[in-house]
């Protein structure tokens, strides 16, 4: 066995050793984290005296583990040692398997007291603080050291043979990585650069926000050089985290590029509940579901036969966990403590309730976070940190809900009509949700709460949602500040849509940037700093690179047309010309384009004269909400011998993130500023940013580089490769203005049509 000490936390210990029987989600609604410490604060404010400690930190080894933790609470005086646990409702209601849990937690604290004390016995208490009665149920036990310590070892040497497990590996993961070699003969123009930038971002413990140019292999550049770090930092975790789906496939396929045969890293995929259930019609408790029936029993065997997986996705991951009868999504939920890479969207490290976060925080890790695309993290974490409540669902609920309910939601939609009463526009931002009506939310929730509690089992999908609603409401509203605006939507008669919304993210993203050893933020689009800065809250020693592109401006023609103006008031006149102009270049030049437009009805308007124009040219279009599949099949119409233009709307599926290396895409057409929509609630987000950032920044932060972004990402689905050619037609006047230029690739030539010919010779 390594010499070095396996750490674990009591909890995770007696999670480990102490867990048995069903998975059991039937509704129980625990206290929020905030309600939680509150509770805990009452439990320890009643306790007087000068002999009593709360938050006491213990440790204690046993062979190779090294046992750390944090009591709740000793008093010295009685000799006994709590352990706080706050519910609502009906203890009784406890799974037992949960008393165990607590029990054993309880009796690990009480030894590593005795211990350090030198006592010969000790009280080992459960105190069960009930955050809506505020009583406390109190189970006290006495033990002998003698039998806390036999508790102890018993459970560390259940955990034992995993730990030597644990330590082995992580021993030949941190040799094989010091040895790791870069997967291809040479890094790409521009690679190395962004390499080094993540790789002392890590040695200096600081965050990095690099922009990196499509093409040049950023999801390897920036995850081969953490890996090269991770043994001389003492790294337990890399989070690699993405936007969007293709992202994670995008990551998985570079860890397993990277490893070929070098190491034994253990990478897991995390997806959504919803993707990765396989009984969505039934309840996550053992009476309804069989994969959480015994699910805790049957989970040692489902773990260490998973770990022999070096790559843990969403197939390998339901192939082991239907093999063992155990559900997949909480299996995957279990293995984040045991693996090595962790792949998973945003919100599994930024959101409000994020798993990745929480168990960093909880287990003490060393963590480093990649975030890829990171300009979609600002539009990404103001929805985590915003909040609605729907009058109307509310209305709908009142009639089906159960008599006991209903005078809480009476008064709740009493005090809902009274906060807008005298709003006389249909969109108003107010200073701040109303007392009465947060009171009235409150007593509604609490009412709701008792009901689900005293009835675990009933099925009422309307009640549910709108609970769960206004619990996230409530929790924002918690954290209401001048970063985010209350407005009202008037709909219909006598119904009110509220918004908590966010508009800068910077307050909740900079813990969770500074929790971590290290941050890699990258994209081919982190143009202003300052906006990004600002809205993300950067830490001050935040570190920046712009990698060189590797591409010269002879692979890319972009044309500009500053004749034409897209703006609302002029899209009517703008259908011919643009029409005109495509069919002008794609006859000069054959061959697959893209086309973007600002909405889906300009692009209508658009795609019938151009049809007109050039009834000879293939053309295919993005439809709204479309499905996996119908994307896939409209990507699939770009082939090295096709020839076609898809029309699709900027900022949506086909406008980043995707790949059409070569002649799958020799051109784009980009028909908009890509500014947000012009209306009330951008004007405010406008005026939010302003108060905040200067004025003149309002503009430019709420619409100016938002718009911008989109367009660069569009821009760069068309050259991939520096063996590409292509060309870009920039559609509308506002593209000639200085301001403009200069938040487009430096490396960019930009003629202007009518001053060039239409032929792009060099594609």
């Amino acid at each position: 066995m390594s010499k070095s000490p396996y750490v674990v936390a009591v909890r995770a210990l007696c999670e480990f050793t102490a867990k048995a029987g069903d998975l059991d989600l039937r509704f129980t609604p625990a206290p929020t984290a905030q309600e939680g410490q509150m509770g805990h604060a009452v439990v320890a404010a009643r306790r007087k005296g000068e002999r009593y400690q709360s938050e006491l930190s213990l440790a204690g080894d046993y062979k190779a583990l090294s046992v750390r933790g944090r009591a709740d609470g000793y008093d010295a005086s009685l000799n006994r040692l709590e352990e706080v646990k706050t519910h609502r409702g009906d203890l009784a209601r406890l799974p037992d398997n949960h008393r165990v849990l607590h029990w054993a937690q309880a009796k690990v604290y009480g030894w590593l007291l005795c211990h350090q004390l030198g006592l010969g016995e000790m009280q080992i208490a459960l105190v069960y603080f009930d955050i809506v009665t505020q009583q406390e149920t109190l189970l006290c036990e006495t033990h002998s050291a003698q039998a806390l310590q036999q508790h102890f070892e018993t459970q560390c040497e259940r955990f034992l043979q995993w730990a030597e497990q644990e330590l082995a590996h992580r021993a030949q993961r941190d040799a094989a990585l010091t040895a790791l070699r870069f997967p291809h003969e040479s890094f790409r123009t521009g690679q190395r650069e962004l390499a080094e930038a993540v790789y002392k971002a890590a040695s200096h413990g600081r965050c990095l926000m690099a922009q990196a140019p499509t093409g040049i292999g950023k999801t390897v550049g920036t995850l081969f050089p953490l890996l090269k770090a991770a043994p001389a930092q003492g790294l337990d975790k890399i989070f690699f985290l993405t936007a969007k789906g293709s992202g994670r496939q995008l990551a998985l396929d570079a860890t397993e590029l990277i490893q070929a045969g070098q190491t034994d890293l253990r990478v897991l995929e995390l997806v959504a509940r919803d993707k990765a259930c396989e009984h969505p019609n039934k309840a996550c408790h053992g009476e309804s579901c069989p994969l959480a029936k015994g699910f805790y029993d049957r989970l040692p065997a489902a773990r260490s036969a998973a770990l022999e997986h070096k790559t843990l996705d969403k197939a390998a991951l339901r192939e082991v966990a239907l093999a063992h009868q155990v559900c997949p999504y909480y299996l995957s939920q279990e293995l984040v403590r045991w693996c090595d890479v962790i792949v998973g969207d945003y919100n599994y490290y930024f959101d409000l309730s994020a798993l990745l976060h929480s168990l960093t925080q909880v287990n003490q890790w060393r963590v480093s976070v990649l975030v890829d695309e990171a300009h979609n993290l600002v539009e990404r974490a103001r929805k985590m940190y915003s909040a609605e409540l729907d009058q109307a669902d509310f209305k709908a609920l009142r009639k089906t809900a159960p008599p006991a309910l209903k005078p809480s939601l009476d008064k709740l939609n009493r005090a809902w009509n009274a906060s807008y009463q005298a709003q006389t526009e249909p969109y108003q931002v107010h200073a701040g949700v109303p007392e009465a009506f947060s009171n009235a939310l409150q007593k509604a929730v609490a009412a709701i709460t008792d009901h689900l509690t005293e009835h675990p089992t009933e099925v009422n999908p309307a009640l549910q949602r709108c609970y769960f609603d206004a619990l996230h409401f409530s929790r924002v509203l918690e954290l209401f500040d001048e970063h985010s605006l209350f407005d009202v939507s008037l709909a219909a008669p006598r119904s009110a849509l509220l918004c908590l919304r966010n508009v800068v993210p910077a307050p909740f993203l900079k813990p969770r940037l500074e929790a971590a050893r290290s941050v890699a933020l990258f994209s081919a689009t982190l143009s202003p700093r300052q906006f990004y800065a600002d809205t993300l809250g950067l830490p001050d020693n935040t570190a920046w690179v712009d990698v060189p592109t590797p591409f010269s401006p002879e692979q890319l023609r972009v044309r500009l047309a500053g004749h034409i103006s897209t703006r609302f008031q002029h899209r009517d006149a703008s259908l011919a010309p643009i029409a005109e102009l495509m069919a002008e270049q794609y006859a000069a030049q054959p061959g697959n384009y893209l086309a973007f437009f600002s909405s889906f009805d300009y692009l209508q308007k658009v795609l019938v004269l151009f049809r007109d124009q050039a009834p000879l040219v293939p053309v295919w279009e993005q439809s709204r909400g479309m499905d996996e599949a119908a994307r896939e099949q409209f990507l699939a119409r770009f082939t090295p011998d096709s020839q076609g233009i898809g029309f699709a709307v900027l900022g949506g599926s086909f406008a980043e993130g995707i790949d059409l290396p070569g002649r799958r895409l020799i051109g784009a057409f980009i028909a908009t500023l890509g500014l947000p929509q012009f209306n009330p609630v951008n004007e405010h987000m406008k005026q939010r940013l302003g108060e905040r950032f200067g004025e003149a920044q309002g503009y430019d932060y709420a619409y100016l580089y938002p718009g911008l972004q989109k367009v660069v990402q569009a821009a760069g689905r068309v050259i991939r490769t520096p063996a590409d050619q292509g060309v870009i037609c920039l559609i509308d006047d506002r593209f000639a203005s200085a301001k403009v230029r200069r938040l487009l690739p430096a490396w960019w030539r930009v003629s202007t049509i009518g001053t060039d010919p239409p032929i792009n010779s060099r594609l």
